[in-house]
């Protein structure tokens, strides 16, 4: 069973020949595209179930691509594979929307770790509706729910939700979230982070069983308690 559909994006041929054997290789079915006139048209026509692709494009730079495609296809996953990597670089992917952002020269075997990460957690994300145990997030409702009941949340509550119930089961650090839900490069106090996981625990944990669990050290994790 072939495990995802990947639209590879790079203007090197060596690169995208490359990649796109060796991803097939790992199971995925794999197209590409040289520019970004060809990655939109190719996404429209057909769309991935993730884009890798390549910020330094004869025509228009990936992240412009990745506008394009946010206007025509807002749930597409996409994974930046760049030679770009300036942290300024990383913060305008992120803050675009995209799922990750991986420099080159890369580690083949962690790419693929990664794509499939992003596919496991994005399956439910294209259906719209997010569920973990009774909470459920409805992302085109803009609409929280714990056993059927609603929940009233704020912008950054319900994004910060969203992010926890996409990446559910995955630990993630206050670093990360800061990249995904305040989408900018954030310079001051990380705890509030704390201060939000705090609100959320107030409005969708009033119950049992506990959904949002503390990592000491490392950050937060979404997910029923272990049987």
């Amino acid at each position: 069973m072939t495990p995802g559909r990947l639209l590879v994006v790079d203007d090197e041929a060596t690169v995208r020949e490359l990649l796109s054997a060796a991803l097939r290789f790992a199971g995925f079915e794999v197209t590409s595209a040289a520019t970004a006139g060809e990655a939109v048209a190719a996404a429209t026509a057909q769309p991935p179930d993730l884009v890798l692709l390549d910020v330094m494009l004869p025509d228009m730079d990936g992240f412009e691509v990745v506008r394009r495609l946010r206007e025509r296809h807002a749930s597409v996953p996409v994974l930046f594979l760049t030679a770009r990597d300036r942290q300024a670089d990383k913060v305008t992917g992120l803050s675009l929307g995209a799922d990750d952002y991986v420099t080159k020269p890369f580690d083949l075997a962690e790419l693929i770790a990664r794509i499939r990460a992003i596919l496991r957690r994005t399956t439910g994300r294209q259906a719209g509706v997010l569920t973990v145990g009774t909470l459920a997030l409805d992302a085109e409702g803009h609409q929280v729910t714990r056993d059927g009941r609603p929940v009233r949340v704020s912008a950054t509550e319900f994004r910060l939700l969203r992010y926890l119930m996409e990446n559910a089961g995955r630990v993630v650090s206050k670093a990360q979230i800061l990249d995904r839900v305040w989408r900018y490069d954030f310079g001051g106090d990380a705890s509030i982070v704390d201060t939000y996981i705090s609100y959320l625990r107030r409005k969708v944990d009033t119950e049992e069983p506990k959904l949002i669990h503390t990592v000491h050290g490392v950050g937060y994790v979404l997910r029923e308690p272990r049987r």
